[in-house]
């Protein structure tokens, strides 16, 4: 069927249509950045042929070259047959305003924290330049660790991560961005071994449980595995941030965690904490926030 594609489609449009109907008999499960076989099929398409990806009418009766047809199909083909998540297939992901380098070293970025950076944490952070030291801890691509240095331009970061693969995802994206002087890539195992205190501390670490893990669609399993399961229960990496917080923080420091559907396990094994949950794309049920100041009373 694809080597008939390719000797037979001729335009933008024509590709659309296949591409379509290819990942919907595909069953593909999206997540990494598109909703649907549409929104997922007209990225592709767009950004293998180097058009702008938030233009496809102009472009949808263009006649193609064959080789443009080939290098497209072939795309579509890695996605319904192999299940790869397009910003593998493009080297490519969005947050908000922000495209970042991925490949299979890092997770596609899709935690709400950019979400919350800058003005919405105005009630625990009342000026930007109040952060003088900040940490991203799991930091992957390094995608959250550059908004943390966009957002406070007073601060030095640094970017944790196991994975020495990861980092070398994440140094890509730092140098793309300029910020290899204020950014430090810094490898350990999540707290192990930092001296500085901070301002700030996020965290997008692994929190799927043992059987979530189990259950994952086809396409997360392209995925690091390391970054995603954590535990029987999903909270073993944050229990590590919980325990080592109040150490790391700075008076009045704040702390930002991305803990996926853990919300009730989270609250029933530390009672004692106030969480702030803020609300977010997804929900009010993803990101918890709590203060130098919570975790001490809480007796951490």
């Amino acid at each position: 069927m694809y080597t008939q594609a390719a000797s037979t489609l001729l335009t933008t449009r024509d590709l659309l249509r296949f591409a379509v109907s290819r990942f919907n008999e595909a069953e593909l499960t999206y997540g990494h950045g598109s909703s649907n076989a549409h929104d997922e099929a007209a990225y592709l398409i767009l950004s293998t042929l180097k058009l702008p990806i938030d233009t496809l009418d102009p472009y949808l009766d263009a006649r193609l070259l064959p080789s443009e047809v080939q290098a497209v199909v072939d795309v579509i083909a890695r996605r319904a047959i192999e299940r790869v998540p397009a910003a593998y297939l493009t080297h490519e992901a969005w947050q908000g305003e922000f495209n970042f380098y991925v490949d299979e070293r890092v997770l596609v970025p899709r935690s709400f924290i950019y979400e919350l950076l800058g003005e919405p944490l105005a009630p625990w952070i009342e000026h930007p330049e109040l952060v003088h030291r900040a940490l991203d801890l799991c930091t992957g691509s390094g995608c959250l660790a550059i908004q943390l240095a966009l957002h406070y331009p007073a601060a030095e970061v640094d970017a944790v991560d196991i994975s020495l693969d990861a980092l070398e995802v994440a140094a890509i994206n730092v140098e793309t961005y300029g910020l290899d002087d204020r950014i430090k890539l810094i490898h350990t195992d999540m707290t192990e071994g930092l001296e500085e205190t901070y301002d700030l501390i996020i965290s997008n670490p692994p929190y799927v449980d043992a059987e979530s893990v189990e259950e994952l669609p086809e396409e997360y399993l392209h995925e690091p595995e390391l970054a995603l399961g954590s535990g029987p229960d999903g909270l073993d990496a944050t229990r590590v941030i919980l325990s080592d917080a109040s150490a790391l923080l700075n008076p009045k420091g704040v702390l930002l965690v991305e803990i996926g559907h853990n919300r009730d396990v989270l609250e029933a094994a530390y009672p004692q904490l106030p969480f702030v949950w803020l609300e977010t794309s997804g929900g009010d049920g993803f990101v918890f926030l709590l203060t130098r100041e919570d975790l001490i009373a809480g007796g951490l």
